[in-house]
């Protein structure tokens, strides 16, 4: 045996032990804990049961108007507007409408959810290196620890469900927006804010009427990832519960069903497509609306 074998671990017995303390501590947390934080996201869960009825039980054609007024304010394009409706009308006639909207409920609340998190952490480290050095790595996590290693801890606190699918979706894509925010606000000319603060603005006008306009493409693009990110968590939060489209997906696998993995894995491409199209329209009208192209 060369030295090089012999590598200084834990015996088994005490790898064993360390594994068992850490199993039994977080157990004894869920247990203690587990009913109060159930209870403080409680009114998360009211309100996706509610956003989710909501969609489903909408007429169609006043969807599909929603959808087309909200890819007209977002983008101003014919091609888009037309192109989303046909999209919806092409899901609801191949029978996944149900599915559709229930995906579209959870993917709307984690962005907003994400959005509203996301942007002020983002502007936080965009103010001190030492805050930035701090989230940085924590987000980092987020992003390259495998979905399923965060699902464990958050089934067991608060069991099988839409909140839990929820906070999965918002931990794998929160760290896109918060960096690009940061990214963003960093990158604002020095001229520019020096001219802001020779006119007499302060921090608030500064951050608000210069850094966040000038910002607005990296944050769309930060809008953007996020909303990529939670689709692509879709099938995998479906297996704690979560209705919408990533079910058929996983019966599809689990049956050898091609067609209806394809036709469900292609909706969920659809809602992409019409999303990133949107938010980069409207991150590029806003910009210019600002005065800002350069």
């Amino acid at each position: 045996m060369s030295f090089f074998d012999d590598f200084p671990s834990l015996s088994r017995r005490d790898l064993m032990e360390l594994r068992r303390t850490i199993d039994n501590g977080f157990r004894d947390f869920s247990r203690e804990y587990g009913e109060a934080l159930e209870n403080f996201f409680n009114p998360l869960l009211q309100f996706l049961i509610w956003l989710e009825k909501l969609m489903i039980t909408a007429p169609w054609p006043i969807i599909i108007l929603v959808i087309a007024l909200f890819a007209w304010m977002g983008s101003r394009s014919k091609v888009i507007v037309i192109g989303s409706a046909l999209c919806f009308l092409a899901i609801g006639y191949l029978g996944m409408w149900k599915d559709t909207m229930s995906t579209l409920a959870i993917i709307s609340a984690a962005t907003l959810i994400c959005i509203g998190i996301g942007i002020p952490i983002g502007i936080l480290m965009s103010r001190s290196d030492r805050i930035q050095g701090i989230i940085t790595p924590i987000l980092d996590v987020m992003q390259t620890i495998p979905s399923f290693v965060y699902l464990i801890p958050v089934v067991m606190l608060l069991g099988i469900g839409k909140v839990p699918g929820l906070l999965a979706v918002c931990i794998y894509a929160l760290p896109p927006i918060v960096r690009l925010t940061n990214l963003g606000i960093r990158l604002v000319d020095r001229e520019v804010l020096e001219a802001a603060d020779a006119f007499g603005a302060n921090t608030l006008q500064r951050l608000f009427g210069v850094q966040m306009p000038l910002a607005l493409p990296n944050i769309f693009a930060g809008v953007n990832q996020t909303i990529m990110m939670a689709l692509s968590m879709v099938v995998i939060a479906s297996m704690i519960g979560v209705k919408g489209l990533g079910i058929p997906v996983l019966q599809a696998v689990s049956n050898q069903y091609l067609a209806l993995g394809l036709m469900n894995g292609l909706a969920i491409v659809a809602l992409a497509i019409i999303f990133d199209r949107v938010t980069q329209r409207l991150g590029k009208r806003l910009q210019k609306h600002q005065g800002l192209d350069h």
